[in-house]
């Protein structure tokens, strides 16, 4: 019970990061009609980097070559993942590339087994099982899938690979200089993808005000949160309790006044449903410090 208690802070806090990612598709949808989404991303970033170096500006000199090399390449899954869903949303919905994000959900047992060779308990695999299923009730209609919704696949795969090194990585590392050096990576490749058009910047304070708010409170704030909880939880837990982002995303949809209907209602339970059950498992918690940032294994 105790391996639980000291897993419930992170898990919390997670579930915070899921409302604050899961508000922003609507802003972020508005803010790129109003300028090009690599400038947006890029700006989103620079300002998330400066704050954290601001706030802690020798902290980058802790990290051993090691880190930094690992820490590039969960920037390089961040940046991608950024990129894709960014562009994804110009050609779908905020509600839709909210749920099909969360099928990172499916993609990280499935790396972390490959990946790592990580044994994935039958408790995680009926979760990821519930929770894609709930995603597929609220995202699906009919058969069609258009480039909106396969850009935004491809950045739940990049997302799964940064929630699947976190978990091995970041144990070995000091938090904040590894979500540095993440949003470091991020803000570098938006700021060259940019560049042949030039950058410029947001048009009028209402896309400043997105920008800022995602740049501080979404990407800041949120990836250190997420770099700290995930040296205390498993890759798949961790997944799991973040597919509670698109539901945020829906409702957020909803209240924007996208029609939802049914779907989220029963979609949104089952995912709701497939976090109760790893959270709830017995076989789910890891039962001592050697299992952190592994897939955790059932327990009998």
């Amino acid at each position: 019970m105790s391996a639980r208690r000291s897993q419930a802070l992170p898990v919390t806090l997670l579930v915070g990061v899921t409302v604050v990612w899961g508000s922003t598709f609507v802003i972020v949808k508005t803010a790129v009609s109003h300028m090009a989404v690599m400038d947006f991303l890029a700006w989103r970033f620079v300002v998330a980097t400066l704050v954290m170096v601001a706030v802690r500006p020798r902290s980058l000199m802790t990290l051993s070559r090691r880190g930094w090399a690992q820490g590039i390449v969960l920037g390089l899954a961040v940046g991608g993942g950024y990129i894709t869903q960014t562009f994804g949303l110009q050609h779908t919905s905020a509600a839709i590339s909210g749920f099909i994000t969360g099928m990172f959900v499916v993609f990280t047992p499935v790396l972390s087994g490959l990946l790592l060779r990580r044994h994935v308990s039958a408790a995680a695999w009926s979760a990821t099982a519930l929770a894609a299923g709930g995603l597929a009730v609220i995202a699906i209609h009919g058969f069609g899938i258009g480039i909106g919704e396969l850009l935004t696949l491809a950045c739940a795969f990049f997302f799964a690979i940064q929630i699947v090194g976190l978990g091995e990585w970041a144990v070995d590392h000091d938090p904040y200089a590894l979500c540095v050096v993440q949003l470091l990576t991020a803000a570098v490749i938006c700021l060259v993808v940019a560049a042949p058009s030039g950058l410029t910047p947001p048009p009028d304070v209402a896309v400043w005000a997105a920008v800022v708010g995602t740049g501080v409170l979404a990407t800041a704030v949120a990836f250190l949160i997420q770099t700290w909880a995930q040296i205390h939880i498993s890759p798949t837990r961790a997944a799991i309790v973040l597919t509670m982002e698109p539901v945020f995303a829906g409702i957020t949809a909803a209240l924007a006044g996208e029609q939802l209907g049914w779907r989220v209602l029963v979609g949104g339970a089952m995912v709701l449903g497939a976090m109760y059950l790893v959270e709830l498992s017995p076989g789910t918690v890891p039962s001592g410090q050697a299992m952190v940032g592994d897939v955790v294994q059932e327990q009998r």
